[in-house]
């Protein structure tokens, strides 16, 4: 096969099947499945003129990418198509790497450093990146998840590439001793990753941990300022009534979502004594979500801040706020383009410089707001400063009805697998929820109306390996995928 008229449908056949591994559709597998058949067409497309391998790429991450983010229509149609096409232009190199490492020896683990690499240049480019789609987000629910607490998710995305090559030599292998040997190490893999132990990372006590869901007040970006502060702080007046009354314990801690005020405390006397009366009459910290006045006029911070009855305490600022969504690179140009840039991000969100790892009630959470989460650097930089527990601040009511929630809770719970942590998820409508460290759902709340989780959660001392491994692996695996690109383009298959 060296046309790509031939090439061509069977990419988007395959980039569609790959989008089938995620929320909505969520077929276990179906990634695994997919990557197989590229790495067959990657083998195929062996003496193919190199246009011919970088369009094929493209149509793979273009039928890819559509189906999976197709949620950020709800930002803009514009938005959505920049960010699909953005996304899809990674796999023509992609494509020629992969070709490459199929004519090296051992290529079903040179093709898996590649797709790291590839996964790798995704997460870091453009701007901060976009890491959505890794293939190791697949595994939540079958044995491989317990290869993030080994491995982590660059580790994770290498086992399960792996798999899919090892797949590929079951159904083409030339000897059946090479079919037997691939089918062994899949089974081999799969096993390991039922017996690879999964947990808390050295239990050090328990807190008593209240989630608030304060819902939202219709449609996106039509309510009125304060409606969200007052529907979260009524959330949590009802929370008062039940401890009073004996219904629920008295919590260690409560916390807010992401945005939970659009009014900054530290500027409104009146938002701020109403969460200093509610923390005062639970007897507990709160964790605000909030939009925070900037250095200027035309600048904010998304963060996660800490108050009690004497007012704000430790503070966590967005490390990764989302280029066009939270602030707008080349404001001038692109608000000449895009007018409504300017009315819906009136004011650009600074990142933060200091990791989540913050204190509330005699505790060191790794505090992260939403997108947050998908970046291994975050959360390895809370557990770096101690982080007992994890926390994902988040607000998806521009994604309601959409598959967003939904795969961003598979990552946060693989996040748990990975880090040995309970991680815990106050949303603003949806979905909120708690996470134990085997990456299992303990509670969740329903979704779109007011709602409360108050539950006991352990907290951890320790350390998974992939906290230690992560990061250098990766970094051998990308430079081993670029080796494999390199060696590949001067060898033909023999």
């Amino acid at each position: 096969m060296t046309s790509l008229r031939s090439a061509a449908p069977l990419a988007a056949v395959l980039g569609v099947l790959c989008s089938w591994g995620f929320d909505p559709v969520e077929i276990p597998y179906a990634m695994v499945i997919a990557l197989a058949g590229l790495i067959w067409l990657a083998r195929h497309l062996d003496r193919a003129p190199k246009r011919t391998v970088i369009v094929t790429g493209l149509v793979f991450g273009l039928a890819f990418m559509a189906p999976l983010i197709w949620w950020m229509n709800a930002v803009s149609g514009a938005a959505y198509v920049g960010l699909v096409i953005a996304e899809s232009l990674f796999f023509a190199p992609i494509m020629l790497a992969m070709r490459a490492a199929t004519r090296l020896r051992a290529w079903p683990l040179w093709g898996a450093a590649v797709w790291v690499a590839g996964e790798f240049a995704r997460s870091v480019f453009p701007f901060t990146g976009f890491p959505w789609g890794r293939l190791a987000h697949t595994s939540i629910d079958t044995p491989f998840k317990s290869y993030a607490r080994l491995l982590a998710m660059p580790g994770t995305s290498f086992v399960l590439f792996l798999v899919a090559a090892l797949l590929l030599v079951v159904v083409t292998g030339e000897t059946f001793r090479r079919r037997a040997i691939a089918a062994g190490s899949i089974a081999a893999l799969m096993l390991l990753g039922a017996l690879l132990p999964t947990g808390i990372a050295g239990a050090a006590g328990t807190r008593q941990v209240a989630l608030v869901q304060g819902d939202v007040p219709g449609v996106f970006l039509t309510w009125p300022r304060g409606e969200i502060f007052d529907l979260h702080a009524q959330a949590t007046d009802k929370l008062a009534e039940l401890i009073e009354s004996g219904v629920t314990p008295r919590p260690d801690m409560v916390l807010w979502p992401e945005n939970a005020t659009d009014i900054d405390p530290n500027y409104d006397q009146g938002v701020r004594h109403r969460i200093e009366g509610l923390s005062r009459r639970i007897g507990a910290p709160i964790l605000v979500g909030g939009l925070l006045d900037g250095p200027t006029v035309t600048t904010s911070y998304n963060a996660g801040e800490v108050w009690d009855e004497n007012g704000p305490g430790d503070r966590y600022v967005k490390l990764k706020p989302v280029p066009f969504g939270e602030y707008v690179p080349w404001r001038k140009q692109a608000g000449a383009v895009f007018s409504r840039l300017a009315r819906d991000i009136p004011r650009d969100m600074l990142a933060g410089k200091k990791s989540g790892a913050i204190t509330i009630a005699d505790t060191t959470i790794g505090d992260t707001i939403c997108y947050d989460i998908a970046y291994d650097s975050v959360t390895r930089r809370a557990i770096d400063g101690g982080a007992q527990l994890l926390v994902v601040q988040t607000s998806n009511a521009a994604f309601t009805g959409t598959s967003q929630p939904e795969q961003q809770w598979d990552i946060s719970r693989l996040r748990a697998v990975e880090t040995g942590r309970w991680v815990v998820v106050p949303s603003t409508n949806g979905i909120t929820g708690m996470v134990d460290p085997d990456g299992d759902v303990v509670q969740r709340a329903p979704m779109h109306q007011p709602a409360l989780i108050n539950r006991k959660v352990e907290l951890a001392s320790g350390t998974t390996p992939a906290q230690h491994v992560g990061a250098p692996f990766e970094y051998l695996l990308v430079t081993l995928g670029l080796g494999a690109w390199f060696f590949g383009t001067r060898r033909t298959k023999g």
